[in-house]
């Protein structure tokens, strides 16, 4: 006799069927479309990111305008310790005069750390030294490269010239 196979596997496979229809009644079914297109990007999508991106330039300006106009304002600062001066040493390096309270202190300062150089008292700052007054040869050097200059230019002589 030959056994069959056949009725086995249908019996089986009804089986595996049945233990998971539990598992199939708990899931939704959505119905799936045959073939739906994606939604097109119309007009008034493009206007309205457009107009948004706009609004957030438009404030990201505002405040960076305010905080010029108005000067950020550091917590517990004061006008304690004043910059006076600043010269490049170096690439890196530079020496500062700063004056804190009655006193001026000169600093280098590097990118890792500050020195104190010298301290001084406070003194009146010069103001910037006047023009001194130009010799005839120098004046009339530059008045002949003032000439030259508008020739080259094209541009017309001021009556008086």
């Amino acid at each position: 006799m030959i056994p069959c196979r056949r009725p086995l596997r249908a019996a089986a496979s009804l089986l595996a069927w049945a233990c998971t229809l539990p598992a199939r009644a708990a899931l939704p079914t959505v119905p799936t479309p045959a073939a739906e297109a994606a939604p097109a990007v119309g007009a008034s999508g493009l206007l309205q990111a457009g107009f948004g991106m706009l609004v957030v330039l438009a404030l990201i300006f505002a405040c960076a305008w305010m905080a010029r106009r108005f000067g950020l304002q550091r917590f517990g600062g004061g006008n304690l310790v004043k910059v006076l001066s600043s010269s490049m040493v170096g690439q890196r390096e530079r020496v500062v005069v700063v004056e804190v309270g009655a006193t001026w202190l000169v600093l280098g300062v590097t990118a890792s750390q500050i020195n104190t150089l010298h301290t001084l008292p406070a003194q009146a700052v010069a103001s910037a030294p006047a023009a001194t007054p130009l010799d005839a040869r120098t004046s009339q050097a530059l008045g002949l490269f003032a000439q030259k200059l508008r020739e080259s230019l094209g541009v017309r002589p001021r009556p008086g010239e």
